[in-house]
Formats: structure tokens, C-alpha cells, sequence
């Protein structure tokens, strides 16, 4: 074991995991979190690994590309997967979890961990030694402003998240079970409307009024698409949520036995299902308008909203600029950032980038040589797309997907049988690189 203490800033999803692969190798860790003492616009629970903008960590199945993240950040000794797992609520093929349960188990496996002392302080200078930067897109602006001047790359972009209400405020009689293609065990509520009634919801939604910006806001005011305002995306056009977030294919409504003309969807939000989020419905729009716009869906006419949708700005860096594939620093090795600030996408994204960073300066900090992920790994292509200095001049957030893995050679029209081999091709990759490395660990 070193003597050296290593500072972990945020206790987010990639602060945890990096945390717990330092303590994993032996290495003592400070980590450091705000919260209670100061929250961000967008959290607002005490505990580690808050999931903020919706409670789902996407599809499970290994022949998907969260999937296959998912499987491979098991094999890498994850934290946050196995506790989610522990607490996740029905929603299909996805994973999604009790938000407050998921949160206290990873944060009891933290506190419980002899080799981590958690200091609830903020942070508003980049440390000195041996460091893991994982504040989130949320970074307060004292440590942004710091890493800003620092480095003199970090970006912005807005994000947002959806609304949810009580399952007993929905109309039963209006709203039906289903999981889409009948996948799951009908995990979601489908909220059906005709023609006419999407139209008169549309109309409203696209001349709703939203919440004002701050003035630095407005000026840097860029939408994310993977996690775009449901007005946003309405404004390009009339059947644009018809072909996204309120796509019909793949449902029947039983009370017509045909397929509606739209569809929104409400996914559990808590194990005992007490509450739902809206599904795609991230939103920016004023409270009484999110009241009075949402009530237009089928089934909710009456809905109790628990939480408003909310808007914020995001903040990444100009990673290919600045990182390596292992998330440290290429000037500085010893620092290392993690998360959403780096330009993965996604919770489990970030999760498995605090995993990269930690593992990894361990490995440095005792004198081995650094694990280098094979490319047609998930997890090794996202290592490769935030590190690649071709992607610094546009660079943009990216979240898992098939298609920044290499493409395996093989014609094959099945989908699910293609991605298929891709995982199966990727977890063998995995193995060997892990087992090469425990051989070279042991000479």
C-alpha cells in the first residue's frame, strides 16, 4: 500500500467509483462533497450518486449499447451496477432504479470503506498531488472558473430534466400498461392520444413561455440533442415528437385495438410506484405552464406533479485537448477528471469514466503500467473518443452507442444478432486484456 492520499473531488457517480477503485488497489482517499452544506440548482439529495435528470440507466440487454457498458463496468469491479441493480424498479428492458435506495447504498458502501475519508467541503481550487477532478457538468463556479483560466478549453451546453407525478392523481380508465414490442412486463404507462388531440396539445406546448435564462446563460444558451427540452424539439416541427419521445410503433391501445396517432410514456420512478417520470418530457417551460401544458395528455387531466421539469447549463472540457485515454491529464499524469466534464454522456457513461480514472492512477501511483482498454470495448471506444485530438475542434458530448466501436466485419441484417456479436466480440476482448494484465501484474 502507498502512503500517498489520494483527493477525489464530488461524490457523483464518477467520484464514487473512482474512489472505490483507489481504495480497491489500497490506495487511501479524501473525497470530497458539498452537499449538505451547498447544492447545486439541480440536486437535492443528501446522499452519493444523486441521479438527477431521469432515474432510468438505459436498456439491459448486452446486445445494446448501455447493456454491453453495463456488462463490461461489472467485469471491471463497478460499484454503482451491482448496487443498482439492488434497487431497481420494474421499466422493461431498461434498468432503472429507486433513486433515494440507489443513492444510499452506494453511499453506505462509501462511508463503510476503512481506506475513504469523506470531507464534506467544497473545492474551489484544482488540488495539488495526486487528484481526481469529478464535479460533474454542474461544477460550482469558483472550480469551473479555476479549471476555465487553468486550461482555457472548458465549454457549455444545456441540459434538463422531466417532470414526475403520483400514479394515484393518473386517470386509470384513460391510460394503459404496456412495455413497447411488448418487451418488459407492461413496466410503463401509455398515455394514447388521437390525432386531434395531439394537435391541441402541440399548439399549446410550442407557445408555452419558458423560464427566463441569466443573462451569461443566454449568451451561451446551447441544447444538447441527446437531452433536448421537449419545446425545443417540438418547435422544429409539427410531427417531430411523434417520431421521438411520443412515437406510437410498437403499442396498441386497448381501448381502440389500434395504434394511437402519439404516445407519451411514464416510467416508475420509485419501487413501490407511488410516482412516474414523463418520459423524453425534459423541459424548461414555466411551472404553471408545465401544469397546465402537460395536463393536456390523455390521463392526466388531474396529475399531481411532484417535481417540476428544471434547466441548467452543463459544463465540459475540450477533452482530446487536454486528457489521455485514461482520463488523466497528458501534461500531468498524477490529475485526473472524471464524468460529465469530460464528454461522456450519460450516468453509467460517467460512472465507468470514474472507473478508468481511478483504476488507473492506482496502477500509476504503485508503479504499473497503465490498463489500456481494446477500442472494441464500450468502454474503450469512449476512452478513445474523449482522448482522440481529431475530435477537439467540434468536440461534443457522446454517450455509449454501436457506432463508435469498429465495425466487426461481418454482414449481418438482424440487429439484435449484429450487436450481438459485438458484445460478444467486445467481452472477449475485455477478458484477454484483463488477463494480460494480470500476467504482467504477476511477473
Amino acid at each position: 500500500m502507498t502512503d500517498i492520499t489520494v483527493k477525489v473531488i464530488g461524490a457523483g457517480l464518477a467520484g464514487c467509483e473512482a474512489a472505490w477503485q483507489l481504495a480497491t488497489a489500497g490506495i487511501k482517499v479524501e473525497l470530497y462533497e458539498m452537499k449538505p452544506q451547498k447544492y447545486t440548482p439541480a440536486h437535492h439529495y443528501s446522499g452519493f450518486a444523486e441521479l438527477v435528470c431521469s432515474n432510468s440507466l438505459k436498456a439491459s440487454r448486452i446486445e445494446s449499447a448501455a447493456g454491453l457498458l453495463k456488462a463490461e463496468m461489472e467485469k471491471l469491479g463497478s460499484l454503482t451496477v451491482p448496487c443498482a441493480k439492488l434497487n431497481a424498479v420494474d421499466a422493461g428492458g431498461a434498468l432503472a432504479v429507486d433513486r433515494e435506495k440507489f443513492s444510499d447504498a452506494v453511499t453506505e458502501k462509501i462511508r463503510n470503506n476503512p481506506l475513504i475519508t469523506v470531507l464534506n467541503k467544497e473545492i474551489n481550487e484544482i488540488p495539488d498531488g495526486a487528484a481526481i477532478i469529478a464535479t460533474g457538468p454542474l461544477t460550482s463556479d469558483k472550480l469551473a472558473q479555476n479549471i476555465s483560466s487553468r486550461f482555457g478549453s472548458s465549454l457549455s451546453f444545456f441540459d434538463a430534466a422531466a417532470p414526475i407525478v403520483t400514479f394515484d392523481s393518473l386517470d386509470s380508465k384513460l391510460v394503459f400498461f404496456a412495455s413497447r414490442y411488448d418487451r418488459g412486463d407492461a413496466d410503463y404507462i401509455n398515455c394514447p392520444m388521437n390525432k386531434e388531440e395531439y394537435l391541441s396539445f402541440y399548439n399549446e406546448l410550442i407557445t408555452a413561455e419558458s423560464a427566463e435564462l441569466k443573462e451569461f446563460d443566454k449568451e451561451n444558451f446551447r441544447v444538447y440533442e441527446g437531452c433536448m427540452p421537449i419545446e425545443v424539439l417540438a418547435g422544429r416541427g409539427e410531427d417531430t415528437m411523434r417520431f421521438g419521445p411520443l412515437k406510437p410503433v410498437g403499442l396498441t391501445d386497448p381501448r381502440t385495438g389500434k395504434r394511437p396517432y402519439a404516445v407519451v410514456q411514464l416510467r416508475k420512478e420509485n419501487c413501490a410506484g407511488s410516482m412516474y417520470n414523463l418520459v423524453g418530457f425534459q423541459t424548461n417551460l414555466k411551472f404553471g405552464e408545465q401544469k397546465r401544458v402537460f395536463s393536456m395528455i390523455t390521463g392526466l387531466q388531474n396529475a399531481e406533479f411532484v417535481r417540476y421539469g428544471v434547466m441548467h447549463r452543463n459544463t465540459f472540457l475540450n477533452s482530446p485537448k487536454l486528457l489521455d485515454y485514461t482520463f488523466a491529464l497528458r501534461e500531468n499524469p498524477m490529475l485526473c477528471f472524471a464524468g460529465q466534464m469530460t464528454g461522456v454522456e450519460g450516468y453509467m457513461e460517467s460512472a465507468a469514466s470514474g472507473i478508468i480514472a481511478g483504476k488507473n492512477l492506482a496502477r500509476r501511483l504503485s508503479g504499473k503500467n497503465n490498463l489500456k482498454l481494446p477500442i472494441d470495448t464500450m468502454t474503450g471506444a469512449l476512452c478513445a473518443y474523449i482522448s482522440d485530438p481529431f475530435n477537439s475542434e467540434n468536440f461534443q458530448p457522446m454517450g455509449a452507442n454501436m457506432g463508435i466501436l469498429p465495425d466487426i466485419g461481418l454482414r449481418i441484417k438482424d440487429k439484435k444478432i449484429k450487436y450481438g456479436a459485438y458484445a460478444q466480440r467486445a467481452m472477449a476482448s475485455l477478458e484477454n486484456e484483463l488477463k494480460r494484465l494480470e500476467d504482467e501484474d504477476n511477473c
